[in-house]
């Protein structure tokens, strides 16, 4: 059965969607339209469900109560059991794990970058044309024939943005994408990211990152660590929204005492959760 793509239809629509790990709450009454073409930051602490909505959104986990429907067809394990509806959305949907040992298992890159469009039935010369053009893409190519446990956590990263670039999906769900990359990685990790929204490509990034949010999208939806949407918008107002942050745990106060006077105050530290002072 081929998935709708009739104009209008949007790529996810969410309604009074929970999740739970064996009675774990990780996502309470969700209610989300992700319209196709858009840049999505969803932005939250460490645990507050950003990751499990990704993996629900890519068909790996499926809601325990509401509705999750993707290009307009329900996204269940009934619907993805039906083998060619998987193939269907598989080609459609990319997911890029925070940690690219976790997705990557190949023995070298190129079986790497292969496997997937391999595996969802593409010709084999339109394979190795994807592949070839996705490895030059990120410069990679050189990569070629390595090993992927062995290259260097910047070169996964790469490696595993290679393995669904060569699948061409129509959305991208990426989990902290710029986590264990140095600044130079993350520069071009964010070009990179400005040219599939710049090609229409639907992006949904998951993040505390606060200073890469306004390069990566136009809208931003907020998680507290109450596993609940607490608010939707533009990212500048979003990131404006002092209480919110603090109270999302996406910023916090230091508390500082004046060596003249005696007097203690607060002051607002804009930074991404959870990080380390030294002292």
């Amino acid at each position: 059965m081929k998935m709708s793509n009739h104009a209008g239809t949007p790529a996810f629509e969410i309604e009074h969607m929970d999740f739970a790990y064996q009675r774990q709450v990780a996502l309470k009454d969700i209610s989300l339209t992700v319209r196709a073409g858009e840049r999505i930051a969803i932005l939250g602490a460490n645990g507050s469900g950003k990751s499990t909505l990704l993996k629900i959104l890519a068909g790996l986990y499926f809601a325990t109560r509401g509705s999750v429907r993707a290009f307009g067809e329900p996204l269940t394990e009934q619907a993805l059991a039906d083998e060619a509806r998987a193939f269907a959305f598989r080609r459609r949907v990319g997911f890029v794990f925070q940690d690219p040992d976790v997705q990557l298992f190949s023995p070298t890159v190129w079986d790497e970058v292969t496997f997937a469009p391999l595996h969802l039935g593409l010709p084999k010369n339109e394979v190795i044309a994807r592949s070839e053009w996705a490895l030059d893409l990120l410069n990679i190519t050189k990569l070629r024939d390595r090993a992927p446990h062995r290259l260097s956590g910047g070169e996964k990263k790469k490696v595993a943005l290679a393995a669904v670039l060569s699948l061409r999906p129509e959305v991208w769900l990426l989990d902290e994408p710029t986590a264990a990359l140095d600044p130079r990685s993350q520069t071009r990790l964010l070009d990179f990211i400005g040219e599939l929204s710049r090609e229409g490509k639907t992006l949904i990034t998951a993040t505390h990152d606060l200073d890469i949010v306004e390069d990566l999208a136009d809208r931003v939806i907020m998680f507290c660590e109450d596993h609940e949407i607490s608010g939707d918008g533009a990212p500048r107002a979003m990131l404006a929204d002092r209480a919110r942050l603090i109270a999302c745990n996406l910023i916090h106060e230091h508390r500082h005492t004046h060596a003249d006077t005696g007097e203690e105050h607060a002051h607002h530290h804009l930074h991404p959760a959870p990080h380390e002072h030294a002292h």
